[in-house]
């Protein structure tokens, strides 16, 4: 098979190799890089024939499978039979379509037969402008009012659909004129050429799946004559190697994640959600002085900062918290003079501009989305709603928790859901979850049940989830994993019950038996769970261990992976290299436990003070445990202790506190029998006796037993930072497509644009 690039960005579908690959039904990990090289150049080349984008990735994916020709042919030499596309019809009822459906709109006479290029929520509530109702962001398909839904088993939900009209070349072209008129009477399309429908979906669960996930069952429903078809220019059962729907599943889900791969990593490409656009389009749209030019979209990041901000003077009382909420689309409708960049496929791309425009502010102009001067804090809420929905909040600091805000959080639909609020952090920095009950008194903790270890979210897309959970010993003792609760609404369309997955475990800088590296496990998946068991956990892994998660959408592979630490730190005698979490490791790493045994029996008595203050003791989000002084003895004895024992216990405590194993420190007790620390005004002061984890930087490997190379003199590696130019100068390309490069290390996937006024200077080593 031909894997050159030459001609790739030019393919001919009927007379070249194709673009996809068999090693590429297993995503883009299993693809050969030259395989990748060719199909990206490609894609590039349909961005730029396609007027600059957005190209979504199921869009992309069509493309590459059956044929897109660049020059204006488009699918017109395709193997479809067009009177079998999904008939729509505007302000109708319609089985739900994802991006990426070919469709066939009805309109009285000749057919429009079109691609879906981009759609989005049309709330009538949000497309009204103005204040957007505050649970609009982020609800659920079957949401009818502030934490109300449909009680039907098929969730409606009115969307905007853009069509495409042109991808099926000059043969099923209508004229400008026709398209026109149906614009003009709005019976067949709306006024800007779209669709508005009102989409029936099968399933709450249905509803909920991201876009490559509803687009593989598209594939396979829908669209299963086309997709099947020997006509194409290589057959998915010829790529996979088999015709059984769990392996075409699995294949599809493999190849829209190396189309996505492909295109995310393109330089030439930017990318928001599953969308790309050309570089050189967004530029140009910068440059000019018109509509949704530099102005507007800078006019646009200030709007979202203002209208959170407090006034300057008022009148009456003290200034109060106050939440907005901003919609891309009506706010665009809402520009004067933007018309022209709202019809058609133009839409989309505005939408998409405008997004990466405050993205763009964010990661440049804010520190974590909070802006210092105002205190406003801008997040995205939901990303599908009105084309995006922005929140603004002050007093940002109070959100400020190191959330990711280009995650789209849904604060909106979830404070109408739980008025009172989000979660209560106690005096220890541990979160609760909403309804969970009163915390206990110390010495009646219950340790499995803390919300210590919870899951934490990195980067949730249409594509993947991805997050980070700690080892509990109960996870190696049990040989299990839980998975975060986002993962089993996209396991639904399995079924309940179990099944076996694939795990594929990398550690870096540790050593993995074969065996461990892949490995067949059993997803359990029921009403109330959704974990793996039969995980093979290596040797060294150990409680408190951070573990960082991967599942492809749609598919059924999870990809587990450490960090390693910069340095290795010693604490109380274990050698930890790699990331974990202090807390986990303060409780689940006490004396006594192990992944054989988690009994105290035959410990002396300083090794019961530990265990008793470390397992017992309120947590601080840094590992420190601190246990009411007076709750001891029975957090070390069974039942009321001896004369000798009480001895014993004060020796065993003086001298932890002499060795700095332990310290001591003072709280209050509130009303209702509470211990707080710091000490709260007003309560009777308490006691306490506390864990310190105390890590001590160890020797990095290779440094010949010297710790971290920073004498004076020595050589020393310098990370890549940004540094500002003098007045009047530009940054190089290479330095431009360095620092793109450097975004994606550190797991930016679309690659940021430098700020202006600014270059990059690369990772090196040097001398001081």
């Amino acid at each position: 098979m031909t894997t050159s690039n030459a001609g790739a960005d030019n393919w001919r579908p009927y007379e070249d190799e194709p673009v996809l690959t068999p090693a590429m039904t297993d995503g883009h990990r299993a693809t050969p890089p030259a395989e990748m090289s060719r199909l990206r150049a490609y894609l590039e080349a349909v961005v730029d024939d396609r007027r600059g984008g957005p190209v979504h990735t199921a869009v992309a994916f069509n493309a590459a499978y059956f044929g897109y020709e660049l020059g204006g042919e488009g699918y017109g030499n395709g193997a479809f039979d067009i009177d079998t596309f999904p008939g729509l019809a505007l302000g109708d009822e319609t089985p739900a379509l994802p991006v990426g459906a070919l469709v066939r709109i009805e309109t009285g006479s000749d057919p429009l037969y079109a691609e879906i290029v981009y759609k989005e929520g049309c709330r009538p509530s949000v497309l009204d402008g103005g204040d957007i109702p505050a649970w609009t962001s982020g609800a659920p398909a079957d949401a009818t009012g502030p934490g109300m839904r449909q009680q039907t088993a098929g969730p409606l939900r009115r969307e905007l659909l853009v069509p495409d009209l042109t991808v099926f070349g000059p043969g099923l072209q209508l004229p400008d004129t026709k398209l026109k008129r149906f614009r003009t009477r709005q019976k067949w399309l709306n006024k800007d050429g779209h669709v508005v429908v009102d989409a029936r979906y099968a399933s709450a669960t249905e509803a909920a799946l991201d876009g490559p996930a509803a687009f593989v069952r598209h594939l396979l429903t829908c669209q299963r004559e086309s997709v099947l078809s020997p006509l194409v220019p290589v057959s998915v059962v010829q790529l996979a190697g088999s015709s059984g729907q769990e392996r075409l599943e699995e294949a599809l889900a493999g190849l829209l994640d190396t189309v996505e791969y492909a295109m995310r990593t393109s330089d030439v490409l930017r990318r928001w959600g599953h969308y790309v656009l050309a570089r050189t389009r967004i530029g140009a749209g910068l440059c000019h002085d018109g509509p949704l030019g530099e102005a507007d979209l800078y006019a646009l990041t200030g709007s979202l900062e203002r209208s959170a901000a407090p006034t300057a003077r008022r009148r009456h009382g003290l200034r109060g918290a106050r939440t907005t909420y901003t919609a891309i689309g009506p706010w665009l409708r809402a520009l004067n003079g933007a018309e022209p960049l709202l019809t058609g496929v133009e839409y989309a791309v505005s939408a998409c501009r405008a997004n990466l425009a405050v993205a763009d502010y964010l990661r440049g102009d804010t520190d974590n989305g909070l802006r210092s001067g105002s205190g406003v804090r801008i997040t995205l809420d939901d990303a599908f709603e009105g084309g995006g929905i922005w929140r603004s909040h002050h007093p940002g600091a109070d959100e400020a928790d190191g959330s990711d805000p280009l995650v789209p959080a849904g604060r909106g639909w979830l404070d109408s859901v739980n008025p009172a609020g989000a979660t209560a952090a106690d005096v220890t920095g541990r979160t609760a979850e909403p309804e969970q009950e009163a915390e206990a008194p110390i010495a009646d903790q219950a340790v499995p049940e803390e919300p210590i270890g919870a899951h934490n979210y990195l980067r949730i897309t249409d594509s993947e989830i991805c997050w980070q959970v700690p080892l509990r010993l109960a996870h190696l003792m049990e040989d299990r994993l839980p998975l975060n609760p986002r993962v089993s609404y996209g396991l639904r369309r399995l079924g309940t019950g179990t099944r076996p997955v694939r795990l594929e475990l990398s550690h870096p800088g540790g050593a993995l038996d074969a065996s461990e590296e892949v490995q067949e496990v059993t997803l359990e998946l029921t009403e109330e769970t959704c974990l793996l068991r039969g995980v093979q956990w290596p040797i060294d892994f150990f409680p408190g261990l951070r573990i960082y998660v991967q599942w492809p959408r749609g598919g059924t592979v999870f990809r587990l992976s450490t960090a390693e630490l910069e340095n290795p730190v010693d604490i109380d005698g274990q050698l930890i290299g790699h990331q974990y979490d202090p807390q986990v490791l303060t409780r689940d790493g006490v004396p006594g436990s192990s992944r054989d045994s988690d009994s105290g029996s035959g410990l002396g008595t300083r090794r019961l003070v530990l265990r008793a203050v470390r397992r017992l003791g309120l947590l601080t989000p840094d590992g420190h445990a601190l246990l009411d002084r007076s709750a001891l003895p029975a957090g070390v004895y069974a039942s009321a202790p001896a004369p000798q024992q009480v001895t014993e216990l004060e020796e065993a405590v003086a001298e932890l506190v002499d060795q700095r194993h332990l310290y001591v420190a003072v709280g209050s007790r509130g009303a209702d029998g509470q211990p707080h620390h710091p000490a709260r005004e007003g309560e009777a002061p308490i006691p306490l006796i506390g864990y310190a984890p105390n890590p001590v930087v160890q020797p990095r490997p290779g440094t010949g037993g010297r710790g971290p190379v920073q004498a004076m003199g020595s050589e020393h590696f310098v990370h890549g930072f940004l540094r500002r130019l003098p007045a009047g100068s530009t940054p190089t390309d290479a330095q431009r497509a360095a620092y793109r490069q450097h975004c994606r290390r550190v797991g930016k996937a679309d690659g940021w644009e430098l700020p202006r006024g600014y270059t990059f200077v690369t990772a090196h080593s040097r001398r001081r």
